[in-house]
């Protein structure tokens, strides 16, 4: 039977730069990738056209789904880039969150451990760290303040048990601030560099909330992808998690100007109110460069100024409200379009 692997939410952002690095990688080039999306956030488009890559579009919460790929397909190593990560929407989708981010991930440790999947990369966030520890590092003991980063974390603490009950490899990534091509510019909870942009296609003011102060480490895709793709075959990178992404922090305030630049239009903002959110948040990559060698790290304006080049051929996407609020209290007005005095819609979990 010809190896396989598998990669989950490989039609995203992230997931679709994996998918192109696990292709280019001389040591995988004989695998078959087979990608699992549901194509909730991201778009079939994104998925290169190799004989080597099987698109399957379905969900990580489906169990059957879930075991009768591993059965038939036999990975030797999954890659978990699946979720839905919205930081801080998560605390208005609270089930729909966990059910997603934490069941899912469930459903398929299950399906690793059963089928004897070799490694299991994961893709976890800074956001398991929470507030007021910076530099971020490996040692600090998490403390995630919304339920985005309390689901990663609970991933990365089951993958830890799995590997002590059942011996399932695994390496965990704690990414940050990721932008580049293929990034869904249209949704306007998250990815603060494609919402600009999208803003930016469309004639509108970029949005900023609170004051514009708050700074973070915005990584460029093509920085990170390859560290990904190749970590299931670095013995010593296994059963370790590693924060990886850029060094230098930026204010939000500085990203707009520079989008501005890469977009070639004057700057044009509109501050709203600010929301709960960490003031801020950069990673320390000691640990990561030790086991990966020195890690790329592209300036950002030519980290901006290639994703605009993608952007101005992509398009713009219409940004839509997200359908299935659980909980509206404290919920930006901006995110679900309503204006002062209106009621803001409440409906199930999804």
């Amino acid at each position: 039977m010809a190896h396989s692997l598998l990669i989950t939410g490989g039609a995203g952002f992230i997931g679709s730069h994996v998918v192109r690095s696990v292709l280019a990688d001389a040591d995988l080039s004989a695998y078959r990738i087979v990608v699992l999306d549901d194509l909730s956030g991201g778009f079939r488009e994104n998925v290169p056209q190799d004989p080597r890559v099987e698109f399957i579009r379905g969900s990580v919460t489906d169990t059957a789904l879930i075991n009768s790929l591993f059965q038939s397909r036999n990975f030797d190593y999954v890659y978990h880039l699946a979720a839905y990560a919205a930081e801080g929407l998560s605390h208005f989708i609270r089930g729909f969150n966990y059910t997603n981010n934490l069941l899912g991930s469930v459903n398929l440790i299950n399906a690793a451990v059963n089928f004897g999947t070799r490694c299991f990369v994961f893709t976890s966030s800074i956001a398991v760290y929470g507030s007021g520890q910076v530099p971020m590092r490996e040692d600090m003991v998490p403390m995630p303040e919304d339920p985005y980063g309390i689901s990663k974390y609970a991933v990365e603490l089951d993958l830890k048990a799995a590997h002590e009950m059942f011996g399932l490899d695994y390496v965990i990534f704690r990414p940050h601030n990721v932008y580049g091509e293929y990034q869904n510019i249209g949704d306007k909870y998250r990815n603060v560099v494609g919402i600009f942009m999208n803003q930016i296609l469309q004639n509108e003011p970029m949005t900023i909330f609170g004051d514009g102060t708050q700074q973070r480490a915005f990584t460029y895709i093509g920085d990170i992808a390859p560290i990904l793709a190749c970590s299931p075959l670095v013995e010593t990178c296994k059963n370790r998690m590693f924060n990886v992404g850029a060094d230098q922090p930026y204010s939000v305030n500085y990203l707009a100007l520079e989008v501005a630049k890469a977009m070639e239009v004057a700057p044009s903002i509109v501050y709203l109110p600010s929301r709960s959110e960490v003031a801020l948040a950069y990673s320390d990559h000691s640990a990561v460069k030790a086991t990966f060698g020195q890690t790329k790290q592209t300036p950002l304006g030519e980290g901006l100024y290639r994703m605009a080049k993608w952007v101005e051929t992509a398009g713009s996407r219409r940004s839509k409200d997200f359908e299935n609020i659980e909980v509206s209290r404290n919920l930006p007005r901006s995110w679900v379009g309503a204006t002062e005095g209106e009621a803001l819609p409440v409906t199930g979990a999804a």
